[in-house]
């Protein structure tokens, strides 16, 4: 593995990014937390990439007392006292153009009270409207680092957990998107149709899967079979059962295309996402799905 990562350095094969790096108390204290596993499977990818993290208070104090990430990561001070308010500036743009982020880590515990913070919730927005990551569970940091270094060397030899963690041919994949997004989401689907029918099963909320189901049709998918399993529409409550589906393990991504506000049932369904550590896709943009497909694709 080491001389992969020297292989991808020394070919040029990588630019080097910045992300920001934020975890809750619970991700962050004991050994077994998500931070820290994080960070021991996934230090060979983050070197690799040159990743530079940006990293609140808490985080990197955790990190340094175990000696992990050495070299690659920067403190931005306590996440409380300015630190989350540092990461919003530089998801925009920050002072300088070496300061700027690339997306955003944040490992979030949704019964933490500062994740209720302005500052927390100004981040997402950001990562939002400039169109970057952001990626707030344990499986979904490690996939976006695979994927990065997949796209980046397409021979790369990664771990077998993480290789069986982009497998798509045993997983569900829940599309949805909001009113604004759904013309959006079916021109995705046509263009991604092979790919996404490698998915064991596909679902969607009631009008999305909808549209989804006579694009599949239109594409000579049987008139009988489904290509998307549908529930509820958002309102009336699709959104609960399709976060019912990943708590209990049996939805392993989620592809999102969401506009700045969520509604009250979309934020119990995020944090729902949060909570079982699934492994979602939030894409504010269309062109970050792309990313994560072209690394799926090289699999």
């Amino acid at each position: 593995m080491h001389s992969g990562v020297a292989r991808d350095l020394w070919c040029g094969l990588v630019d080097p990014m910045n992300f920001g790096l934020a975890a809750h108390r619970l991700h962050r204290t004991g050994d077994d937390c998500a931070l820290l596993q994080w960070a021991q499977l996934c230090s060979p990818n983050v070197r690799a990439l040159g990743l530079k993290l940006h990293v609140t208070e808490g985080a990197y104090a955790a990190l340094t007392s175990r000696g992990l990430l050495e070299g690659q990561i920067a403190s931005v001070g306590e996440g409380r006292s300015g630190g989350l308010m540092r990461l919003v500036s530089r998801t925009a743009g920050g002072l300088s153009a070496g300061d700027a982020l690339d997306g955003i880590f944040f490992f979030i515990d949704p019964t933490d009270p500062t994740s209720l913070y302005p500052e927390a919730q100004a981040l997402k927005r950001q990562c939002v409207i400039h169109g970057k990551p952001f990626v707030a569970t344990l499986a979904g940091a490690i996939e976006w680092l695979a994927v990065e270094r997949i796209c980046a060397n397409p021979h790369v030899d990664l771990a077998k957990d993480i290789q069986r963690q982009l497998t798509l041919g045993s997983k569900t994949v829940a599309l949805i998107a909001h009113d604004s997004r759904k013309s959006e989401m079916v021109t995705f689907a046509s263009e991604h149709f092979d790919t996404l029918s490698k998915f064991q099963r596909r679902v969607a909320t009631g009008t999305t899967g909808s549209l989804l189901n006579e694009l599949a049709w239109s594409k000579q998918w049987p008139t009988d079979t489904p290509w998307v399993s549908c529930f509820q529409s958002g309102p009336l409550g699709g959104d609960a059962q399709i976060a019912e589906l990943v708590l209990d393990g049996i939805c392993h991504k989620v592809i999102f295309l969401r506009t700045l506000t969520l509604r009250a049932n979309m934020k119990q369904t995020f944090n729902c996402w949060t909570v079982r550590y699934t492994a979602p896709v939030l894409a504010p943009h269309v062109s970050t799905l792309q990313r994560w497909l072209d690394g799926g694709l090289l699999l």
